[in-house]
């Protein structure tokens, strides 16, 4: 049905995200139980050997569930999906790359360019999706992250306070409190994994409370923001919008969190609140689609577009400080080329350059942003490209 593991584990970590995370975590590790080594050594007392042991066991379980996160993935659907029902395929949409439908909560990753069941994002430090088969492990990293960063963060500074005070304790004869002796080489490396550790916390425990909130909400980055668009699109029509998937905190967090981790269910089906099914989403997905075309407008390139991400050479400062915040891609664009644009920014735009007629349906889509500036609207509708007599000339103003 689906596929779980990946197919090249050691390639998986050959990549700049998954060698920082572990660099990041091996130096704070090291650092830590070097200087704890000095501050209280684990053979000093039988309190230290703890403190020592629950270090060293944050420090393993966050590389354990990095790894485990990395390597287990999200499961892909399987390439060709389709429902066993035939007639469940009018709520589906159709996805061109994997050639299959999209099961209810998947979602398809560019990244990955695979289908991927109950998507919440692409995370560039495990270098896979976060989605259903590996959320658990995922949330538990970013949480032994942050705790084993808290503990490293209070060791870090108190050897480095004792350290810089050596004199002053040996002046006064406190001389149980001298051991720790700092060198340059030490004294850099402890204050610049201290500003690891604090930022891992930062950063990390962000992350680590966007997470569980997801979880206890029963709701993906994604399914975020198609509720948000759900929501407003129903306001205007004076109804209310049910979101199926919340079946209470708790029952939430049980499809994710268990003893191992392991994901529950099999990824397709899924329990609903009273009064949806499973296709509520996903038929509210294709109502969204459905007005995202019909506000669609035909843009020509007449100025080229570089695909750069900073193109302060070709489109000047002003354009390159107002990007769009997100990591989709920018696309190149030629001079006479045609966009169908679906969103807008004060400067940039974000469509699907149109193919020429007679193209290999299989031919990769070229979608993206480019600087605004370098399209005017098209003044007639896309009936014109197919050879069909056009509706009107009239062109529409922006938003």
């Amino acid at each position: 049905m689906f596929i779980s593991w990946s197919n090249n584990p050691i390639r998986r970590f050959l990549h700049w995200g998954p060698l920082t995370a572990i660099g990041i975590i091996q130096s704070i590790t090291v650092m830590t139980v070097y200087m704890n080594g000095m501050w209280w050594p684990a053979n000093s007392s039988t309190a230290a050997f703890i403190h020592q042991t629950v270090f060293l066991a944050l420090s393993l379980s966050t590389a354990f569930y990095f790894i485990m996160a990395s390597l287990t993935g999200p499961c892909y659907l399987q390439l060709k999906w389709k429902p066993k029902q035939e007639k469940e395929i009018q709520y589906l949409q159709f996805c061109h790359v994997c050639d299959g439908f999209k099961a209810p909560r998947s979602h398809h990753c560019r990244k990955c360019n695979r289908c991927v069941i109950k998507m919440d994002h692409h995370c560039p430090w495990i270098n896979n999706c976060v989605g259903w088969a590996n959320h658990g492990y995922f949330t538990a990293f970013l949480a032994f992250a942050v705790l084993g960063c808290i503990h490293a963060t209070t060791i870090l500074a108190a050897s480095l306070y004792v350290g810089l005070y050596r004199d002053w304790y040996i002046y006064y004869g406190q001389y149980s409190k001298v051991n720790v002796k700092l060198t340059i080489w030490s004294l850099v490396l402890c204050v610049f994994n201290i500003g690891l550790a604090i930022g891992v916390v930062i950063t990390v425990g962000a992350l680590l409370v966007y997470q569980l909130r997801a979880i206890l909400n029963n709701r993906t980055a994604i399914e975020d923001w198609i509720l948000e668009k759900a929501r407003f699109r129903k306001e205007r029509i004076n109804e209310t919008f049910i979101y199926p998937y919340d079946m209470g905190k708790w029952n939430n967090m049980k499809q994710v969190f268990n003893i191992n981790c392991t994901s529950v269910g099999n990824g397709i089906d899924w329990p609903v609140v009273e009064g949806c099914n499973q296709y509520t989403l996903t038929c509210e997905q294709l109502a969204q689609k459905e007005e995202k075309r019909a506000r669609t407008r035909t843009y020509t390139i007449h100025r080229p577009a570089t695909g750069s991400w900073v193109p302060i050479f070709s489109q000047g400062l002003k354009v390159c400080l107002s990007p769009p915040l997100t990591d989709e891609p920018r696309i190149k664009l030629g001079v006479g080329d045609l966009v169908r644009v679906t969103r807008w920014r004060k400067h940039w735009l974000f469509g699907e350059k149109i193919q020429q007629t007679g193209c290999d349906i299989n031919l990769k889509r070229i979608r993206g942003w480019f600087p605004r500036q370098c399209a005017v609207e098209y003044a007639e509708y896309d009936d014109v490209i197919t050879g069909t007599q056009p509706l009107d000339n009239k062109t529409k103003k922006d938003d």
